[in-house]
């Protein structure tokens, strides 16, 4: 196996002299999520948000007998990789803690026992979708709900609620924290025959 130890940017082979192609596998998962309150006013709470969206990258393995593991390369930029992560020895990698709405460029390289890393495989970009901020609930005690707002992080929302789908009541705001999202609790639910909820991004 040919292995380069000064990394250069590019489209290079890799050892036989096949290509070491790296993909997007399905969606990217994303650090939040979307529920319609207004047609399921039940949802549990599914756990914790991860810190940021991320992306699952697949690619073919190297014909050489030498590769001990890979290396996944990326940054804002073509061509600049500012951060790196060795995945081991997989075809494939979840790549954490991307910015929404930000674009990214990956390539991959491969390493032998000695630590000696190929050139750089061929290069995939990845645009983030951009948060959109959503609305959870799940059931608190005493019969009140506790709401999670998730979007961008420092974006501030207003929580509306009614019990008509027509005139709607403020009832709390919330400033979106470092992971993504924020609870807030609605103590007075119980007092309500039926309660709907929707929220409302303040500048």
């Amino acid at each position: 196996m040919q292995y380069n130890s000064k990394l250069k940017p590019g489209r290079v082979g890799n050892a036989q002299g096949g290509p070491l192609r790296i993909q997007r596998r399905a969606e990217a998962r994303g650090g939040f999520c979307l529920f319609a309150l207004l047609f399921n006013a039940v949802q549990a709470f599914c756990g914790p948000f991860p810190a940021g969206p991320s992306v699952t990258l697949a690619w073919n393995p190297s014909a050489s007998t030498n590769v001990v593991g890979y290396n996944i390369y990326y940054g804002g930029a073509s061509g600049v990789y500012t951060n790196s992560i060795n995945v081991g020895n997989v075809t494939s990698a979840i790549i954490p803690g991307l910015t929404a709405g930000a674009t990214y460029y990956f390539a991959a390289t491969a390493d032998d026992a000695l630590a000696d890393q190929s050139c750089f495989s061929n290069e995939i970009s990845y645009p983030v979708p951009a948060v959109i901020a959503g609305l959870q609930i799940g059931a608190a005690t005493a019969g009140g709900f506790n709401l999670t707002v998730t979007g961008p992080i420092g974006h501030s929302y207003e929580i509306l609620a009614t019990q008509d789908l027509t005139s709607w009541t403020v009832i709390g705001s919330v400033t979106v924290g470092a992971g993504g999202w924020w609870d807030f609790a609605d103590t007075n639910a119980a007092s309500f025959p039926q309660r709907f909820y929707r929220t409302y991004e303040t500048p």
